[in-house]
């Protein structure tokens, strides 16, 4: 199948193929069909498979077909919302946007917190069709009057799993109340859990499915490693591996902001040009990061989970969990930022012995286990036994007791309690396994668009930019 026979315009396929694109995506070959049949959609693809593309291209086609509508001021007015979790999402959803509909007379702009809004405000006055915005800022707007969203015709609801996962869920209840009830509602998930189906029978009617891959599976060109590693250890092996593979553009995850900064301090010291991003860092600082990471000119980029689902980087060849994520999706929205669109892509984990439940329950999740490797010399030390992790406020310990612990929150909305990693408590007997986090512990998200706490992203087909 190409493009051309999907039924998009000349000014569309001619931007896809400047891109280098002429074969769609599974994900994409049946969602675009679906969208420019007008109803709703919920569907749903592992990552890096050319999800935002799905409802990029046909949502351009569908508002290039139409004059444009003006508002009571006589403004072009929103025709299409596109809500994102996180601003390094919406911002590159966006440049999706303009990237294909070039071509168009359409406009577009990216909305979210952590900058000013007076910027923002100057565009909506000049009118825009198309606006991409992450919740707790599009509400701002609205509620200061500065945005009109009563002629959307066309919803999207994009990494709808980090919106529930992240607490959005009133603010998303808060942004259907303002919007019109007779539209076109389309819904994307990276991964496809019970949660969603419930929210798509609230927000969907009568939609066409869509799912391209096994639930939470992982691509199949991503090459998965363990390295089992003492707990003190984890720096200098990180170091050794990028010096060993002269590693170059290497994504590392960390479950605490402190612990990104502290990584990223290390690598510095030792000659590797990291730095960290996180919610704690500012939108300036943010992209700075992120341009400097694409570019090359940064060679490692230490993140928080708040980056696992905004990061778009052709051919990104590492990713390592230097630490594994308490909530076994997070491992596939993190490895999924290698290995994308058909290219291949290796992840590495560091694995102490207190992550070994994590471990399990990530194997568990994706139905693989991962291979082990031990790195000569970086092994447990003799006699090191697995110890309990902070999590958030909340400690696990021996035998699942919880203890309070102070510090920063978990993730919100999760499986698990808190993001957590660094603090440990007295240990464990001999041979004692972690035990399993019990019960979810909810926080209030920011407004900004970024999560409270330590967890706040010619052949070939396009990959959207999510």
């Amino acid at each position: 199948m190409n493009f051309k026979d999907l039924g998009l315009s000349e000014p569309i396929l001619r931007a896809v193929r400047e891109q280098g694109y002429d074969t769609p995506t599974p994900i994409q070959a049946q969602a675009i069909p679906a969208v420019l049949g007008g109803g709703d959609l919920l569907a749903g693809a592992q990552t890096g498979t050319g999800k935002t593309a799905g409802f990029t291209l046909p949502l351009l086609q569908r508002l290039s077909e139409q004059k444009p509508v003006r508002d009571a001021r006589g403004r072009v007015a929103i025709r299409a919302l596109i809500l994102t979790p996180t601003r390094e999402l919406a911002a590159q959803v966006e440049e999706s946007v303009r990237t294909y509909g070039k071509h168009l007379p359409l406009s577009s702009m990216v909305m979210f917190g952590g900058v000013g809004m007076q910027p923002q405000i100057d565009k909506l006055r000049r009118g825009v069709d198309i606006l991409v915005a992450t919740p707790g800022r599009l509400l701002d707007h609205h509620g200061q009057g500065t945005l009109d969203l009563s002629h959307v015709q066309v919803f999207v609801l994009d990494e709808a799993d980090r919106m529930l996962d992240m607490g959005f869920i009133h603010d998303i209840k808060k942004v259907l109340a303002v919007l019109p009830a007779k539209k076109q509602s389309l819904l994307f998930s990276a991964t496809f859990s019970d949660d969603i189906k419930a929210l798509a029978d609230r927000l969907l009617n009568q939609p066409a499915l869509i799912e391209v891959a096994r639930r939470n599976a992982t691509a199949d060109t991503i090459a998965q490693k363990v390295h089992p590693v003492g707990r003190e250890r984890k720096k200098e092996l990180l170091a050794h591996l990028i010096r060993k593979g002269d590693w170059h553009q290497v994504l590392v995850f960390t479950r605490m902001k402190h612990g990104a900064n502290r990584l990223a301090e290390y690598l510095n010291g030792q000659g590797i040009s990291a730095m960290a991003i996180h919610g704690n860092k500012s939108q300036g600082a943010r992209t700075k990061a992120l341009a400097d990471f694409k570019s090359g000119d940064l060679q490692v980029l230490v993140a928080t989970d708040i980056a696992a689902r905004g990061i778009d980087i052709d051919q990104l060849p590492h990713v390592v969990n230097f630490e594994l994520p308490n909530v076994p999706e997070d491992y596939v929205h993190r490895i999924g930022r290698t290995g994308r669109a058909g290219a291949s892509g290796e992840a590495v984990s560091l694995v102490c012995l207190d992550e070994e439940i994590f471990l399990a329950d990530i194997e568990k999740l994706t139905r693989n286990r991962i291979a082990r490797e031990i790195v000569p010399g970086f092994e447990a030390p003799a006699g090191e036994r697995a110890e309990p992790i902070v999590l958030g406020r909340m400690t696990i310990g021996v035998g699942g007791t919880k203890r309070h612990a102070g510090g920063g929150g978990g993730r919100p909305g999760g499986g698990r309690a808190g993001g957590g990693g660094g603090g440990r408590t007295a240990p464990r007997p001999a041979g004692a396994r972690a035990p399993a986090p019990a019960g979810p512990r909810t926080a209030a998200p920011r407004r900004d668009g970024a999560p409270r706490g330590p967890r706040a992203g010619g052949g070939s087909p396009p990959r959207g930019r999510g």
